[in-house]
């Protein structure tokens, strides 16, 4: 800043060493004018303007270094106040420009909540057919079309779950019920809602449950593991799919183990970024890149670990680390 400051008052400070240099120069070709006392004068001055900068630096800096470390988060609070008029225009400037600002960001906030709510509301609307158009296909006698019917269903309703906690994941917080949850019950569950897109694929599942229960929200947690349990099925073809949990270090570890495809070591890193797709298939129209991103986001408040082993035309291994009991204490109060 004081470089800043020097830089800024640079023109003062140059005429002021022109006038001094100015008057020695006059007083050395005047033999009127004493040169020792001129010398002298100016040597006074010289240190009465060096203290005159160091006390307006103080005084002059103090609003523009509190300009400078604003966290420019519409808070106005850690801005000094203005003392000259160029400071009070600057600060009236920045006072109505965050305003505006905050009046904007007030009024997109509100667009965003009524175009969730809006969202929200049309998928609820949109279950009701689904539901009837289950029922209805599960009262066809054609084997094949049923077949094919449930497995188009199915995709439409992932689809429409996925949108659902994607619109709800911001205000995950808010939703969070922390309980004993029973795992196999919950992975069955799950297993059996994708039965008929695994049959349709000659997939099977090999469940194994050291560990049968964990302290998380249930919701959020099925959809984790759906996730995880819908991107092995999409990359595997007449497989099994292993399913294990148990006890590691005090932490409960639940493995999703398929043996399709894999995933290229370049795309590993990537994978829980939003939108991103697999560079191999990248003609892949089935998908999204939003599952694993959302997996990934659900799984940070449930204090979740999510790691990945993969290899190319082995197969993938997809982990969740569930975090010790005593660390939900903050959150859950138990």
């Amino acid at each position: 800043m004081i470089q800043k400051y020097l830089i800024e008052r640079r023109s003062w400070i140059i005429l002021f060493l022109f006038l001094q240099f100015l008057i020695i120069v006059v007083s050395y070709f005047d033999p009127t004018i004493p040169l020792m006392s001129i010398v002298y004068i100016v040597f006074i001055s010289m240190i009465i303007f060096i203290i005159f900068l160091i006390i307006r630096y103080n005084k002059e800096t103090n609003f523009y270094k509190s300009v400078e470390t604003w966290e420019n988060n519409l808070d106005l609070t850690s801005i000094s106040n203005a003392e000259s008029p160029f400071e009070v225009i600057i600060e009236n400037s920045v006072t109505n420009q965050t305003e505006w600002l905050k009046q904007i960001a007030s009024h997109n906030l509100m667009s965003l909540e009524q175009e969730k709510d809006e969202l929200l509301s049309w998928i609820h609307e949109v279950k009701t057919p689904l539901t009837a158009m289950r029922l209805m296909i599960d009262r066809l006698d054609n084997g094949t079309m049923k077949s094919n019917l449930i497995y188009e269903w199915l995709r439409i309703h992932l689809l429409l779950d996925q949108q659902l906690h994607q619109k709800r994941i911001p205000f995950i917080e808010n939703d969070l019920y922390i309980e004993v949850t029973d795992i196999k019950v919950l992975i069955t569950k799950e297993i059996k809602d994708l039965q008929s897109w695994c049959i349709q694929k000659g997939i099977g599942f090999d469940l194994h449950t050291e560990v049968k229960e964990v302290l998380s929200d249930a919701k959020w947690l099925a959809f984790i593991i759906r996730q995880l349990l819908t991107n092995s099925i999409k990359y595997s073809e007449a497989s099994d799919i292993i399913i294990k949990t148990y006890p590691k270090n005090e932490q409960t570890i639940l493995e999703v183990e398929d043996f399709g495809r894999g995933i290229d070591p370049k795309d590993l890193p990537r994978i829980f970024d939003k939108g991103f797709t697999s560079t191999a298939k990248h003609q892949d129209n089935a998908a999204t890149g939003m599952g694993l991103y959302l997996a990934k986001k659900a799984a940070k408040p449930l204090l979740i670990k999510i790691d990945v082993h993969s290899k190319l035309g082995v197969g993938t291994t997809f982990t969740l680390i569930f975090p010790k009991r005593n660390q939900f204490l903050h959150i859950s109060g138990m």
